[in-house]
């Protein structure tokens, strides 16, 4: 029972019991059912036999049949939309399993774990027909494979009229086929590592082909033809290895038919003699032989393939969750953060490292925010500056040391109770294709908070409120890279109205230009007047506007000060403006790049 339990079968039950217990409790009642009718059908069909022979009346028998074979007929099709629907509710279910999974734990952690990563992309191809059928279209034929081997079986303990060995020796001729064909229907090489990398290296490719970013490129650079066929590739590449793998399982099936042919032949040499001899009447012959016939739908069956096909990734979607859940876990506290910070933000000999990696991104790392002043960050790329942001969050938690919010340790705090003090904008900031006020007011805001927010950010004429951002709907419209920094910047805006006291920016402002740039910081500034606000970039126009400036280099603290304070002490922080100061000249045009800091 164990070992039954743990199966891949038996978990895809459960999930279609969890998914819907009334639906599962109708399929597995239509299966009873279908699986009694055949029995019947070839009792009712003895019975007129017998009528006919002994001249008896052939109303009852006839009217047995005719019931028997139109109920057979007609639950087929009502089996089938009822099957139909479980593997949709079904497979509704354990997509919400993957989702939760992903969006249910507080940290990142799991999103950024490579083996993780890989799990979910085999995990998610489970109903999208990529190595396999969808549950849709699965579940029609499970169901119509249980019903035959249940009629199977109700045909087979007919047989018990017959001769006690009779069930026996034809019905486990029969059913003795799974033993011998199972492996051909099972992909044992499914969760391998080289099967999972070329499923992600083909979902990626199927992405590149269906999803809009890359379209320009595909299309410019003439590359449809070379990802098409490269996805087609790879896909033939876990056919291929799939029908190998069963292949090798079809070895069996010689043996298969050796005892099935022997086993019939004998129950039938049986009951041909008996039936010589005057020991069987016409009407038993007829109901053992069509008996004996039918036990055939014990055998192994299409429906066997396609429940195991449907029920291999069920165990690795479930799975899945707990893993993850485990993974991206973050203990919440349970102090409330209304109006923190009121004094400040420290860090405290904050040490951290990446689970999937030995680089200690953080080494001792010591730096206090006074609350309510703005605070750059700047160092090279690597230098830990985006892990700070990711910590000051809480996506992740330091490996020693601590985050501290007026003489608290973060991790102390309630956890949705922080993040709604936080307002932030990323490098890779999210472009919702939702009208405009659902992308500045995401968790809700009246429309002037919106209106409010989208002027500060000069954003103010890109669209109308209800207007989708995105030509791919109906009256939407498509913003420029610049366009949509202004968006997410009013986002953030939008946040500190709604009583954000921390504002993180990420490089928000790397697709404007440099005096749009600078004007919208100034903006920001004013109307986050008050907050704590942290700003990282690479432009010192934008820099050199903060009250405080931290230069970050291998995860530590190597200068700290004003802007002018900073270049006077000749240090790190005056060679990177000087640098970026010949570049272009003019001081109020200058711009850290990239390559000026490696």
């Amino acid at each position: 029972m164990k070992r039954l339990r743990r199966s891949a079968e038996w978990r895809l039950g459960g999930a279609l019991y969890a998914a819907s217990p009334r639906l599962t409790i109708a399929w597995w009642v239509l299966v009873v059912v279908r699986g009694l009718l055949p029995a019947a059908f070839a009792v009712a069909m003895g019975v007129l036999v017998a009528a006919v022979e002994n001249g008896d009346p052939l109303g009852v028998p006839l009217a047995a049949i005719g019931f028997t074979f139109i109920a057979m007929q007609s639950l087929g099709p009502v089996h089938d939309a009822v099957s139909a629907n479980l593997g949709a509710v079904g497979s509704s279910w354990l997509h919400d399993r993957l989702l939760y999974a992903c969006v249910g734990p507080p940290g990142l952690a799991h999103l950024e774990q490579p083996d993780l990563a890989d799990d979910l992309a085999s995990a998610r191809d489970f109903d999208m027909g990529l190595t396999g059928p969808n549950m849709t279209v699965s579940m029609p034929n499970i169901g119509g494979g249980f019903a035959m081997f249940a009629g199977g079986v109700a045909q087979a303990l007919l047989l018990f009229g017959y001769r006690w060995w009779a069930p026996f020796l034809v019905g486990g001729a029969w059913a003795s086929t799974h033993h011998f064909l199972k492996s051909g229907a099972i992909w044992r090489a499914r969760q391998t590592d080289e099967v999972v990398e070329q499923q992600r290296r083909a979902g990626y490719a199927y992405r590149l082909t269906v999803e809009s970013p890359a379209a320009k490129e595909v299309r410019l650079f003439g590359l449809a033809d070379w990802v098409v066929n490269g996805f087609a590739a790879l896909r033939y590449k876990i056919l291929d290895r799939s029908w190998e793998d069963r292949r090798l399982g079809y070895r069996d099936t010689r043996w298969a038919m050796i005892i099935v042919t022997a086993a019939n032949a004998l129950f039938f040499w049986s009951l041909a003699r008996d039936a010589n001899a005057g020991a069987l009447s016409v009407g038993s012959l007829v109901v053992f032989a069509q008996a004996a016939l039918g036990s055939s739908a014990l055998a192994f069956g299409e429906f066997d393939w396609w429940l195991r096909t449907s029920a291999q990734p069920v165990p690795a979607v479930l799975g899945l969750a707990e893993r993850m859940g485990s993974v991206g876990d973050l203990p919440s506290g349970v102090m409330d953060a209304a109006g923190k910070p009121a004094h400040e933000i420290s860090f405290e000999g904050v040490e951290f490292t990446y689970p999937t990696s030995s680089h200690r991104v953080l080494d001792g790392f010591d730096l206090t925010i006074p609350a309510g002043r703005s605070l750059a960050i700047v160092g090279q790329n690597g230098a830990g500056k985006t892990t700070l942001a990711k910590l000051l969050c809480r996506m992740y938690d330091p490996t020693a040391g601590a985050v501290v919010v007026d003489g608290v340790d973060l991790r102390e705090l309630d956890l949705g109770s922080w993040r709604s003090r936080i307002a932030a904008v990323f490098q890779d900031f999210v472009r919702y294709e939702l009208s405009l006020r659902e992308n500045v007011a995401p968790a809700g805001g009246s429309d002037d908070e919106v209106r409010v927010a989208l002027d500060m950010a000069r954003a103010g004429e890109l669209a109308g409120l209800d207007v989708t951002l995105s030509r791919a709907y109906a009256g939407g419209t498509d913003l420029s890279g610049g366009q949509w920094q202004r968006v997410a910047l009013a986002r953030a805006l939008c946040a500190v109205k709604l009583g954000a006291g921390v504002v993180i920016l990420d490089e928000p402002t790397a697709q404007l230009d440099v005096r749009g740039e600078l004007e919208i910081f100034e903006r920001l500034l004013a109307a986050t007047r008050g907050c704590t606000t942290i700003l990282i970039s690479h432009r010192f126009s934008t820099v050199r506007k903060a009250d405080l400036i931290c230069v970050v280099e291998s995860g530590r603290v190597v200068e700290l000060g004003t802007h002018e304070e900073l270049v006077s002490a000749g240090g790190r922080y005056k060679t990177m403006f000087e640098l970026q100061a010949s570049r272009f000249g003019e001081p109020d045009e200058i711009s850290l790049e990239p390559e000026v800091l490696s």
